[in-house]
């Protein structure tokens, strides 16, 4: 069964994202970084689920539930219900938030202990394929581990040196996101933390196939070096070495590779060329989403260089863009949406203020940069010649 995952942009929602690919062949994780986000992107995946034939699992991982995503819950289990039984999706939501339960109860939903799992809360949404799970005694990532038979029932257990990884792993961001300070292993939660901001946005992007397997190998192999006896302060020291193997191994079959460059500069040449990092507006415009301003410039200059686009657009989830051109018209772009700067580097900020995904960034850009003719019927003067009283 297709597993997709939705789970929050931070240590905690990477470590849910880590876990599940441990036991599950995950087809997509869709990283959310505002709670205010959350409710378009889960009626996006309602929209495509009502149209799928086969039955799915979609897994959110600590995500604050507020009530959009509380309306998404109820509008799910209603079109759950309405399917035939052999082709109902699974709906497995994991949190550890005590808003949480404030708010389901203020949506009028009955919140009550899980008759089959010691220490949770369920919120009852009268579908047996949909399971809301409240734990504020552990992070998402332990209830991700702890509940992995709800959305990969048939998986395997990893090897034993895996295993002590990941259990490292676990403890370390549950110290961390708990904020348990007397725990020995707080000093290391703290020292995954600083690395995985460090890492997350400024190498491979989210938008890319390689950007889960990345940061979750970092993690790992971060994890298997508090394990073996690393301190925070030797983990610090090895994070570049870390990070440099894993970009050896991306890159092991990437033509023209140069391991002289930095690992940044590596892979913004391999990033360059992906057509996934990219959607290309009518006007020839390349469009990439969220992309680090570091990675943006690199791997903007790398397009145009290659003769991919004469000019290109980063557009970030605040409703600022960023313009890059090699002719001159990037300044045209950026005036376009009440910007402005240089010819060829300039930026502004989208009519609706903010986008949730590429594709709402995209719905909003195209119109602008590229408007549509006007229709000759819709003068007035039209009306005028056709009418015949």
């Amino acid at each position: 069964m297709i597993l997709t995952q939705i789970t929050h942009h931070d240590l905690d929602g990477y470590g849910a994202s880590t876990v599940a690919a441990a036991f599950a062949p995950v087809s997509r994780v869709v990283h959310v970084a505002r709670y205010s986000d959350v409710g378009p992107v889960v009626e996006d995946e309602l929209k495509r689920l009502r149209a799928v034939a086969a039955p799915e699992t979609l897994l959110m991982t600590d995500l604050g539930l507020e009530e959009p995503t509380i309306a998404f819950l109820r509008r799910f289990a209603t079109m759950n219900r309405g399917r035939a039984e052999d082709a109902r999706h699974r709906l497995v939501v994991l949190d550890h938030h005590a808003s949480s339960i404030d708010q389901l109860r203020r949506q009028n939903l009955e919140v009550a202990a899980d008759p089959e799992r010691e220490g949770l809360l369920r919120a009852d949404l009268a579908d047996p394929e949909v399971f809301v799970l409240i734990d504020e005694a552990h992070c998402a990532t332990r209830m991700t581990h702890d509940q992995r038979a709800l959305y990969a029932p048939e998986a395997a257990s990893p090897g034993e040196s895996a295993a002590a990884d990941l259990a490292t792993l676990i403890e370390a961001i549950e110290a961390l996101d708990l904020w348990k300070k007397g725990e020995p292993a707080f000093a290391g939660g703290l020292a995954l933390d600083e690395m995985f901001w460090d890492s997350v946005s400024t190498l491979v992007p989210a938008s890319h196939p390689w950007h889960d397997r990345f940061v979750s190998d970092l993690l790992l192999a971060a994890a298997g070096r508090l394990r073996t006896g690393a301190t925070p302060a030797e983990l610090e020291r090895r994070s570049g070495e870390l990070r440099a193997g894993l970009v050896d191994a991306l890159l092991a079959d990437e033509p023209g590779d140069d391991r002289t460059l930095t690992a940044r500069q590596r892979l913004a040449r391999a990033l360059a060329r992906s057509d996934a990092l990219f959607h290309r507006l009518s006007d020839g415009t390349l469009l990439s989403f969220g992309l680090d301003s570091g990675t943006f410039q690199r791997v903007s200059d790398q397009v145009m260089e290659a003769g991919r686009a004469k000019r290109v657009v980063n557009v970030q989830r605040a409703g600022t863009l960023s313009f890059r051109s090699i002719d001159g018209t990037a300044l045209d772009g950026a005036r376009a949406f009440r910007g402005g700067g240089h010819r060829d580097a300039a930026g502004g900020k989208l009519p609706q203020g903010s986008a949730h995904s590429r594709e709402d960034a995209v719905a909003q850009v195209e119109p602008v940069l590229n408007p549509p003719p006007p229709d000759p019927s819709a003068s007035p003067f039209a009306a005028l010649k056709n009418w015949k009283g």
